[in-house]
């Protein structure tokens, strides 16, 4: 039976001193995956943070979660854990403001989702964020089409930024409420401004089938061009 405050176990758990050259190498690899799997899952998984920022936090809640709960992790261990991934943080910093490529490939590069109203269909295909979530960001900024926006950018966080246009240059543009969006079809009713739910190109079409002169995507909801409300 272990007597309590045996300090050699209390502080190494009986492993010898050498044993802190593998925590070390343990913390660095742990460190470089846990950067990747974050960086791999995209910006809105951890949005309103940098991926660096989430790599620290969690980081160093492991570090201190396990010595606080099992005899069998010591405490000098967790120290050195807390050490080195102090260490690489002054690292990366460094990194980042030295260089511009390492600089965008952990926080990547602000993307225009919304040009002139319209998608900028590239960019969207490159981020890993549905419409659907895109639609209820500007609904959150109280948005109804997108007629009212003249660029709308994805930051390096994850926000979704919006510039609008004055209320005498809003224009037709894609209804983005559920109730009107849903109304999408690829038959045309009657004579009027529609949009193109894919790209969201607006024309003005008569009652029969039609392809979208930006996309040749065929679906279509009639388009509004309200004010905003703020």
């Amino acid at each position: 039976m272990n007597e309590i405050f045996e300090w050699k176990r209390l502080l190494f758990n009986d492993l010898p001193v050498s044993f802190l050259l593998e925590v070390i190498f343990r913390t660095v690899v742990m460190f470089i995956m846990v950067l990747i799997t974050l960086k791999l899952t995209g910006k809105r998984g951890v949005k309103q943070l940098s991926v660096f920022e989430v790599v620290i936090i969690i980081s160093l809640g492991s570090a201190a979660g396990d010595p606080m709960f099992y005899e069998d992790v010591g405490i000098i261990p967790a120290i050195t854990v807390f050490a080195c991934i102090l260490l690489m943080y002054k690292v990366v910093t460094v990194l980042l403001g030295k260089s511009k490529r390492f600089e965008i490939f952990m926080e990547g590069k602000v993307q225009c989702f919304v040009e002139d109203g319209q998608f900028s269909i590239h960019n969207f295909e490159k981020e890993d964020l549905a419409k659907d979530e895109f639609f209820a960001e500007l609904r959150l900024k109280s948005i109804e089409h997108l007629g009212q926006v003249k660029n709308a950018y994805i930051e390096t966080n994850g926000a979704i930024s919006v510039y609008f246009y004055e209320d005498v240059d809003i224009k037709y543009g894609l209804p983005i409420r559920p109730q009107l969006f849903n109304l999408k079809s690829t038959n045309i009713p009657k004579s009027g401004i529609y949009a193109c739910t894919f790209c969201a190109n607006t024309q003005e079409l008569e009652p029969t089938h039609a392809n979208c002169s930006v996309c040749g995507k065929d679906e279509w909801v009639e388009a509004i061009n309200t004010k905003r409300v703020q």
